[in-house]
């Protein structure tokens, strides 16, 4: 029940964010308003960065499934799907939940990129986006799969994440989501 009741609200924030930039996109294209424009944008940012994250957060739950891993589901619905739990699961089950949130922002990034044309700025931001997302992630949990598939414990690589991180992580993202953007539109 909570499970499906998460998967209710990340599909409403995901229907929104899309929906505010469809309505957005088509406005601009309609009238050619600067205002539009830049509405269509900014729309375009949050529903491509809706898009990643959710895909990415859901593939977790898929991979923790997968490898027979322990996890709760919270009882308040939030960004993240699931806790897991450390004490009982292997490090080779944390690799492969980590890997499987990768693997599904990649896929995200890759049915943006197929199924919508970055002929608008709005639509360029959507994709750019995406990418952005993805190598935000990517930045934070990376170096702590690295560190794990060295021997290092999960819990005590994860804790590592602190706000310089998170920080980085966020330039990172930043500066691949411009780059995205000039070269996709």
């Amino acid at each position: 029940m909570r499970l499906a009741r998460l998967a209710a609200v990340h599909l409403l924030v995901w229907l929104v964010a899309f929906s505010l930039f469809a309505a957005t996109d088509s406005w601009s294209a309609l009238t050619g308003l600067g205002l539009a424009a830049l509405l269509s944008v900014i729309t375009g940012i949050l529903a491509g960065l809706a898009t990643t994250t959710l895909v990415h957060e859901w593939f977790h739950l898929l991979g923790a499934r997968y490898c027979g891993a322990r996890y709760d589901i919270p009882a308040s619905a939030g960004l993240f799907v699931y806790d897991w739990d450390f004490t009982a699961n292997s490090p080779r089950q944390f690799l492969v939940m980590s890997v499987a949130g990768s693997i599904g922002g990649a896929l995200a990034v890759v049915l943006l990129w197929l199924s919508l044309p970055t002929d608008t700025a709005g639509r360029a931001a959507v994709l750019a986006a995406a990418i952005s997302s993805f190598a935000f992630a990517a930045a934070i949990e990376w170096p702590v799969l690295l560190r794990t598939r060295s021997g290092g414990d999960p819990l005590a690589e994860l804790s590592k994440t602190d706000k310089g991180v998170l920080t980085r992580s966020f330039l990172i993202g930043s500066a691949v989501g411009l780059v995205s953007f000039v070269l996709v539109y």
